[in-house]
Parts: structure tokens; C-alpha cells; sequence
């Protein structure tokens, strides 16, 4: 099932509701916070790759680091929400992956509300 086979890392930045509701769903969700507190973006971003998990964070650096930087990676999932709309975050970015989990392996993903741009990695 693809739950197993996804991993995810919840940077620091991440809303621990994203974290909730992929745990509750079976996912296996690492934090920053407990694993590497305060680390730097691109060893977070390191990190996320060896253990071969996809990142999940609300930190727009992760975008330079991955594209100007050629930085590896597994994929990030970058979440740019207002506080007016973050009430369904968590089953937002659960529906995002459980319906688009193949396009989220390798790629950038930028999730607002309403709509997800997947950037391609090459």
C-alpha cells in the first residue's frame, strides 16, 4: 500500500496539524523538531533525502535550495496557506497525497488552498 512505501519529514516550520493528520492515516512522519532541532536548511533537506523521506515545510528557502542549489532530494512539499484558510490543512494536504501520491515522489510541490503546482525535478 502506498502509505508504507511514502515517508515524510515535518520541517520545523510545518503545522503539526499536517503531522497529525498523516499519522493518524498510517503514514510514517518524522519532525525536525525531535530529530535535528535548529539545523540548517540544506542538512535538513540532506537528512530528508538519505533516509529517503519527502519533505514537508513552509519555509520557501527549500525552493532555492533544491532549484538554484541542485540540492537532491526526494521531494518537498511546500505549503503556502494563510492563516484564514489553515482550519483544513490537514485533511488538505492528506487528500493531496493519498490522490497524487505518485506525482509527489522526485518533485517540488507548492499546495495553496484551492490548488497544487508540482514542479518537476530534474
Amino acid at each position: 500500500m502506498v502509505k508504507r512505501e511514502i515517508r515524510f519529514l515535518a520541517d520545523e516550520s510545518c503545522d503539526f496539524a499536517i503531522v497529525r493528520a498523516l499519522k493518524s492515516a498510517g503514514y510514517d512522519v518524522a519532525a525536525v523538531s525531535e530529530l535535528l532541532p535548529s539545523a540548517p536548511d540544506r542538512e535538513v533537506l540532506r537528512f530528508a533525502f538519505a533516509q529517503d523521506r519527502i519533505l514537508i515545510t513552509e519555509d520557501s528557502d527549500f525552493g532555492e535550495w533544491v532549484f538554484a542549489h541542485k540540492q537532491s532530494m526526494k521531494g518537498v512539499l511546500f505549503i503556502r496557506f494563510p492563516g484564514n484558510a489553515r482550519s483544513r490543512l490537514g485533511e488538505t494536504v492528506l487528500s493531496l497525497i493519498e490522490d497524487h501520491s505518485r506525482d509527489i515522489v522526485g518533485n517540488f510541490i507548492v499546495l495553496e488552498p484551492g490548488r497544487a503546482r508540482i514542479r518537476r525535478h530534474v
